[in-house]
Formats: C-alpha cells, structure tokens, sequence
C-alpha cells in the first residue's frame, strides 16, 4: 500500500476548505514532531498532550493567518507548539501544579517518533548545528529549550534588539539550510 503524500499547499487547501482529510493527515504525519517540540518545553507528558491538542485547535481555526511567504506549514505549526507551550509554562496553573509535585514525572526525552519523524528532527537538529555559535544558542534556546527573546537577552547579557536581529538572521539561514533537505526529502519520496 502506497502512503499517500500531500503538499503543504494540498494540506491547506483541505484545511481552508474545512475538510477533515486535511486535519486527520496533519495529525497523523506532525504529531509527533509537535509533541517532540512541546515535551521539551513543558517536560510532564500530560502537559505535553494537553497543548498538543491546543496546537491542533489553534491550528484548524487559524489556518487563514498562514501565510507562505513568511514561513513554510512546518515552520508555523511549529511556532505555534512553540508558543503554546511557553504559555502552558508561564499559566498560573502550570505553575501551581508544579509546586504540588512532590516527585517529577519526566519521561523520556526520547519520545516515541515514527523513524521518518526522527530523522526529520535530526536533520532540523544538524541544520541548526551547522549555524554559527552565536545562530546556534539563540536557536537551540528559544526553540528547543522554550526561553523567550527577553529571557535569552537577559541570560546572555546582550540587548533584546540584537537578540531579535540574530534570531531572524538565525532562522533566515535555517530556512535556506533546510531548503535543500526538503529537496532531499521530496526526491526519496518521489522514487
């Protein structure tokens, strides 16, 4: 049986069309790579599958706010699990839930990913290793580690406006980076 493969402009099309083909398809092929993202902010899993489904709501009723010119569907999914989780972090909720643990329920940091989403994740990960030093940390922070920009400035004593500067830089490299991947990605798909 052949797995059926759909462009990020099918997939939104089916999701602009309100057609659940589209939804289920999301879920089934990103779940995993936005859990990945989202345990590693929220570090309890079912914190991690609580914003999970927040992500996949917020992204079937905002699906009109994408715009592929400022970043691929990947990319925006993941810059939504991203911010959901900060926010999950940041709840006063989470917090005082934090504070009742008397034992912590980390689980692995290897989450279960299906082997496509693994090597999709490393490949995102050497792309980011290949960034110079200073792309690297602000990459790795704010978007593996869950720091905002005010709270990376502040760690690495540097203004917020440069923080920002080198992070869209950072990202713009990335994308490039990660360009060819998807290249990669299509052609083995393809054949």
């Amino acid at each position: 049986m052949i797995k059926e493969i759909l462009s990020p402009d099918q997939i939104i099309s089916l999701l602009l069309s309100r057609d659940e083909k589209g939804f289920n398809y999301l879920y089934k092929n990103y779940s995993g790579a936005l859990y990945g993202v989202i345990f590693r902010i929220v570090r309890y899993e079912e914190e991690a599958n609580e914003v999970l489904q927040d992500v996949f709501v917020k992204i079937w009723n905002s699906v009109k706010s994408f715009d592929s010119n400022k970043a691929s569907l990947y990319t925006w999914m993941l810059n939504i699990a991203r911010n959901s989780a900060i926010d999950r972090l940041k709840s006063k909720s989470f917090q005082n839930d934090l504070q009742n643990q008397s034992i912590p329920d980390f689980v692995n940091d290897h989450v279960a990913l299906s082997t496509e989403q693994k090597h999709e994740f490393n490949e995102i990960q050497k792309g980011v290793n290949t960034l110079r030093d200073d792309y690297k940390i602000l990459i790795n922070k704010a978007y593996f580690g869950g720091f905002t920009q005010e709270e990376i400035a502040e760690e690495l004593g540097v203004p917020l406006g440069t923080v920002k500067t080198r992070t869209r830089a950072a990202l713009l490299e990335l994308k490039n980076i990660l360009k060819e991947f998807t290249v990669i990605i299509l052609f083995l798909f393809i054949k």
